[in-house]
């Protein structure tokens, strides 16, 4: 289980140094066929959707960071929550998120895929 849990937390972070860099090969292979994620403002993206929302070239993040990971694994099933901060520009605005993240991964064979992801912005 041990060695699970930090496979899994290796994923997550190769997930966000993908997102950040714009690298649709590495998201594509962590992406369940069925993924779903549910972003800040309320929308939901499947893969193909958060494949082209995360290759947005009118878009450049700076920082894509992840803490406070906790990871609980239940058979093949591992469920990832924590802190995430992201920063950079978007349609030449500057914006910067400091979310809580949920995610969920599944495992086939050898293999770790993201299968759902919900990301918010904590009301302060």
């Amino acid at each position: 289980m041990k060695s699970d849990a930090a496979t899994v937390l290796r994923e997550e972070a190769k997930w966000t140094e993908a997102y950040k860099q714009r690298n649709i090969n590495i998201l594509s292979s962590l992406l369940a066929e069925d993924f779903v994620i549910t972003i800040e403002d309320g929308n939901t993206f499947s893969k193909a959707g958060y494949i082209t929302h995360s290759g947005d070239s009118s878009v450049h993040v700076e920082v894509a960071e992840l803490s406070d990971l906790k990871v609980r694994i239940h058979g093949n099933v591992a469920v990832v929550t924590g802190a995430y901060h992201e920063r950079g520009e978007s349609n030449g605005k500057r914006y910067e998120y400091q979310d809580r993240l949920t995610d969920v991964w599944m495992k086939s064979g050898a293999t770790w895929q993201v299968i759902s992801s919900h990301y918010s912005v904590p009301v302060k």
